[in-house]
């Protein structure tokens, strides 16, 4: 039994719809005579017109029905596609989610506004067409075409089983034949089981209908456009108008046995070639929708389940009963197989991400009055659905800065020698078991002096002060930090680029920034494909013991006292020819313990960036569980989160990027300092 409610079923496909339309749109931008894409459009819109109206989403459906008339009209070559239309269809697209959103709200003032833009921009079609055509018979000395009489058609046709199912309203159908002209409705019988076999979900009537219009076949055909490909029709014309212009010529015999009407397909004929529907239908089943909800309360539950198993492997580590540890290393396994099938489940491909950023681009290009060029790279790199998520809001606030502060006029790209076009490239790539999302520009870059001299009138660094290049880059994430000279719509107010830095940082991520002036700039966002579960090494450090996400660790090194001592005052480590500084945990924690006599160095690092964490004991691998640290904790920024170990105690997770800047400031000083 589907437990489901159809109304938030229908909103979840609504939106789908939505989203395509907007994406057909924003398609037509670049090809106003794209006749797939005007048809993609007219079919999204068609559809939420009749999918709304079926579930009482009034104002949606009568809104709707507007738009959908407007691309009928270019579809059918009766209007043309212009940059306006597309414009005014896609204001509306925006309106419609409002009121698919809240149905019942005030929306008549917005409604009349958005429709008086459509009219103006498909205003006079009509009649410039049939001026066009009149011209153009006039020039070929004929006349111009007489308006059709009525034809009468007879068209019998059988839905498949699962239309309601999926969406098909029958007696919506009929009501759209009805529109077309006068119509004799008959149902068909001869399918309908006994009583007690019905299943009320089905559709097991046929009909007939015999309609008297002066519209085209093409315009009855359109009633069915959504369910043409599955569904059984019939469709002959008995009665062709009167002629109102010149005799036509004679019919050829064989022309004349070309449109001899064809028997209408018996319920039983209907029934037969309906068959391989079903196996359509099947493949769509093999497809559920799951709410998001329902994914996270399964990972809790692999959760939990990877904490009871790492505790029976302890305990059956020390136990000598053989037969234990046999079934410990069997629920390892199976533990671990539904840890990475769930993770597989969680994953999305950041197309569902990036193809928001299209509208977004086209919008800011009409208010800034920029010409701009979103390219996308590396849709279908997968991340961890929370992440994709997270992330939307951090990727407007760059975007918007990378349009707004990045991009020059055309005017000015001119005159520096670029193309008039903006680029603005936003590209995914997974490395290891991080995902790097890069938002990069051919902009103006950022003025480092303009940065500075910022932070200092802001009381963020002091005059003069000793800083790396990216030390003074990530100045930019700075609460209240702004280098514009006036506040616009978009930016300016120093608020948006802290917020992403939060952001990026509660997802246990960091922000790389590169810039080249007059060249552009480019930031990257490296994330854990997961939030969830990750490999870490367990570490120990005084007697405490701390996870290190394995994904960041380089290689392993043993420090004895010796080589501690004679490091006193320098924290720098030789690594094949490359000083590397290091940070003793054991000082940083102030664990109030003596080192161990054969101390260990992990070597971490974050893309170019890396540092040493003197440890006093690797114990190894250790499939960590991460749980979140309580409110009181948001100030201890070296801690990720924490996890339960197989004994039942806690060991926290260590930031590695939070350590590995702490470990480059300490760098600065010691060379600034000698």
């Amino acid at each position: 039994m589907n437990n489901q409610d159809p109304i938030a079923v229908f909103k979840t496909e609504a939106l789908e719809q939505l989203e395509l339309i907007e994406a057909g749109l924003l398609d037509l931008t670049r090809d106003l005579e794209d006749k797939a894409q005007i048809d993609a459009v007219f079919r999204g819109l068609h559809t939420l017109k009749g999918s709304g109206s079926m579930f009482g989403f009034d104002q949606l459906a009568a809104f709707t029905h507007h738009c959908e008339t407007a691309f009928d009209r270019v579809r059918k070559g009766e209007a043309p596609a212009t940059t306006e239309l597309v414009s005014a269809v896609l204001d509306a697209q925006g309106h419609m989610l409002a009121l698919l959103q809240t149905p019942n709200g005030d929306h008549e003032a917005m409604s009349a506004k958005l429709l008086d833009n459509l009219h103006r921009a498909v205003g006079g079609s009509a009649k410039a067409a049939t001026q066009s055509a009149a011209a153009t018979a006039e020039q070929a000395g004929k006349p111009a075409p007489a308006a059709s009489g009525l034809s009468t058609w007879e068209l019998t046709f059988t839905l498949p089983a699962n239309s309601m199912i999926n969406g098909t309203n029958p007696l919506g159908l009929l009501d759209e034949l009805r529109e077309l002209g006068e119509a004799h409705v008959e149902a068909l019988c001869d399918n309908v089981p006994p009583l007690e076999e019905i299943d009320p979900r089905e559709v097991h009537l046929s009909w007939r209908v015999t309609l008297k219009t002066d519209k085209p076949k093409s315009d009855i055909e359109d009633v069915f456009i959504f369910v043409m490909d599955d569904m059984v029709m019939d469709l002959k014309q008995t009665e062709a108008p009167a002629p109102v212009a010149e005799k036509a010529p004679a019919a050829r015999p064989e022309a004349a046995a070309d449109n001899a009407p064809q028997a209408a397909a018996s319920p039983a004929d209907a029934a037969k070639a309906q068959q391989p529907t079903d196996a359509k239908a099947q493949k769509q089943a093999d497809n559920v929708r799951v709410p998001a909800l329902r994914l996270d309360e399964m990972m809790d539950r692999v959760g939990e389940l990877v904490i009871a198993q790492s505790r029976l492997s302890q305990m059956a580590s020390s136990a000598a009963d053989l037969g234990l540890r046999s079934v410990s290393e069997e629920i390892e396994r199976l533990a671990g197989e539904l840890r990475d099938t769930m993770m597989v489940l969680r994953m999305m491909p950041v197309a569902s991400l990036f193809s928001r950023f299209r509208r977004l681009v086209h919008d800011l290009a009409r208010e800034t009055g920029k010409d701009i060029e979103l390219i996308t790279e590396g849709e279908m790199t997968e991340v961890d659905k929370t992440v994709i998520d997270r992330l939307a809001d951090p990727l407007v606030h760059l975007v918007r800065n990378s349009v707004d502060h990045g991009l020059e006029t055309p005017d000015d790209r001119i005159a520096v020698g670029k193309s008039p076009v903006g680029r603005v490239h936003l590209s995914a790539h997974q490395t290891g078991s991080e995902v790097v999302i890069t938002i990069k520009d051919d902009g103006r870059g950022i003025d480092r002096a303009r940065v500075r001299a910022k932070a200092e009138a802001n009381g963020l660094i002091q005059p003069g002060a000793q800083l790396s290049d990216q030390e003074l880059l990530q100045l930019i994430f700075q609460p209240g930090f702004s280098t514009a000279e006036k506040v616009t719509n978009l930016s300016g107010r120093g608020v948006g680029m802290d917020v992403v830095k939060k952001t990026i940082e509660t997802l246990r991520g960091a922000i790389d920034i590169k810039t080249t002036p007059g060249e552009g700039s480019e930031i990257a966002l490296r994330i854990p494909l997961t939030l969830a579960i990750i490999d870490g090494l367990l570490v120990r450090v005084g007697s405490g013991r701390y996870v290190l996400p394995l994904s960041a660790v380089e290689e392993c090194l043993e420090l004895s006292l010796e080589e501690d001592l004679k490091s006193r005052g320098r924290s720098f480590i030789s690594l094949r020819d490359d000083l590397v500084p290091f940070l003793r945990l054991r000082e940083l924690f102030r664990t109030g313990t003596q080192p161990d006599p054969f101390q260990k160095v992990v070597v971490v690092s974050t893309g170019t960036e890396r540092v040493g964490l003197v440890v006093d004991q690797i114990i190894g691998d250790h499939q960590t569980v991460i749980k979140n640290m309580s409110k009181l904790h948001d100030h201890v920024s070296a801690f990720s989160g924490a996890t339960i170990l197989g004994d039942g105690n806690v060991a926290l997770i260590l930031d590695v990027a939070h350590l590995i800047a702490a470990g480059q400031h300490q760098e600065a000083q010691l060379r600034a300092a000698g």
